[in-house]
């Protein structure tokens, strides 16, 4: 239902914009309480939002205790104020908050009625069954007095949010076109496999084309865990040798040296090849404050709400092709990877301890992918495309970029326009990096002059 992404997502680069890369870490054990099927569809939106982590299945039909509602109005209260809505004076009767259901309506309208939303003047009640955040069981009782589970407090808190957000017409919009051929409806969302800059909630106008979506389409199948374990074997050495033995040992040092700084164990480097742990530290170098210990990026996210939704999930390319594009790179071009992206994250782990050539990388990357992801957020294509310039990555002589681009986006173009040839009517849903969307080359434009009409999404 929901993936462990915490360390699993700690691979991908910004120069792949982005390869859905998975896996460094094992599954997780079969849940212990399986949440309820009516909290299905709230599950991916509650772990992007920090509501719910990995360890759920061990309290996620337990009655809530205090410090988690406290936790979870805290959420609820952060992701409202970043909506910057006008303020209103505090109630002056105070409502009872305690783990019943009703002590929870209560605190988390006490979050919404600091702010002047339409209906909320009414009260608790009439404000949240309005909006739909509480809906009662099957004869309409709303079952104040009884004990709160975490599920349901979820669902409430997840609801609310959301709720105000499309109101307001707010969430992040991305890089959405809609593609039609006959009665064939292909949305394309260019995703960048990240979280950060408060990226979630998704706008309302994502979350609804996934949800008239019948298929959903990715890079990878993320759900394919035989390809996912292919992948992770080709991360590592099995001709017994090892990374020291492939690198500089001052850039083996420095290695070390950042592995255990982000929390993995010393023992476990010596494994990796040299673009596995460039990809690693490329990820960790883009992160940000808002990237929460969830870690959900934006194709995990996509993925667990189509799962969970019971929609049919595809994939444009394969592990093995894309594990390839970087198991082939000469390992002259690894090396020099790797230490570029370790440079980039000794900048955000060292401080003012770090060289200079570092502190100025990694501001530069942080500029540039805040920059995207604003732009990502807008649904600004333009601005989008200004900041990546992809042109200069194709025209450069860097080794991967062919790899990435040229040889792929081709493949995608003709991917898409295979769906939208699909005999009947249908609609689906492709989430591939934004890199491949945007021109020169990119899927948006190939679809158009291949004769299908493509516009940005409203």
């Amino acid at each position: 239902m929901i993936w462990n992404w915490t360390r699993r997502a700690l691979a991908g680069a910004l120069a792949a914009a982005l390869l859905a890369v998975p896996a460094l870490a094992a599954e997780p054990e079969a849940p212990a309480q399986v949440p309820g099927p009516w909290a299905y569809d709230a599950l991916a939106d509650s772990y992007a939002m920090g509501l719910v982590d990995d360890d759920y299945s061990s309290y996620i039909q337990s009655p809530v205790t205090q410090e988690q509602l406290e936790a979870m109005t805290a959420a609820a209260a952060d992701k409202l104020a970043l909506l910057e809505l006008p303020q209103r004076p505090a109630d002056a009767a105070g409502l009872v908050v305690d783990t019943t259901r009703g002590g929870v309506m209560n605190a988390l309208y006490q979050e919404a009625a600091a702010y002047d939303i339409d209906g909320v003047e009414a009260g608790a009640e009439v404000f949240l069954t309005g909006l739909g955040v509480v809906q009662g069981d099957q004869n309409g009782d709303l079952r104040l007095a009884d004990p709160c589970t975490y599920q349901e407090a979820m669902v409430m808190t997840q609801r609310l949010i959301l709720a105000v957000y499309d109101a307001n017409d707010a969430g992040s919009k991305g890089l959405l076109w809609r593609a039609v051929n006959g009665d064939n409806t292909l949305y394309l969302l260019g995703t960048i496999h990240l979280d950060r800059s408060n990226v979630y909630p998704l706008h309302r106008s994502v979350r609804e084309a996934i949800d008239d979506s019948q298929t959903v389409i990715f890079e990878l199948d993320l759900n394919d865990t035989e390809g996912m374990a292919y992948l992770q074997g080709l991360m590592l050495y099995s001709d017994g040798t090892t990374l020291a033995d492939r690198i500089s040992p001052e850039l083996y040092e420095r290695c070390q040296a950042a592995w255990t700084a982000v929390g993995m164990p010393a023992e476990s480097l010596d494994l990796f090849k040299p673009w596995a742990l460039a990809s690693t530290f490329g990820t960790l170098g883009l992160q940000d404050d808002t990237t929460s210990a969830n870690m959900m990026a934006i194709d995990s996210y996509i993925n667990a709400k189509a799962v969970n939704a019971g929609k049919e999930i595809a994939a444009v390319e394969t592990y093995a092709f894309q594990g390839g594009i970087f198991d082939g790179l000469t390992p002259e071009y690894q090396e020099a990877y790797l230490e570029a992206s370790l440079t980039g994250l000794e900048g955000l782990l060292s401080g003012e301890a770090a060289t200079e050539e570092a502190q100025t990388q990694a501001q530069a990357q942080q500029e540039q992918i805040a920059a995207m992801f604003e732009a990502w957020k807008d649904r600004d294509p333009e601005a989008f495309a200004a900041v990546y310039n992809k042109q200069a990555v194709l025209d450069s002589d860097d080794e991967l970029n062919a790899k990435l681009f040229t040889e792929r986006d081709p493949g995608m173009i003709a991917a898409a326009a295979e769906y939208l040839e699909t005999e009947g009517e249908n609609t689906f849903f492709l989430a591939v990096g934004a890199g491949h969307m945007v021109d020169p080359g990119g899927i948006v434009s190939g679809l158009q002059e291949l004769g299908y009409t493509v516009e940005l999404a409203p």
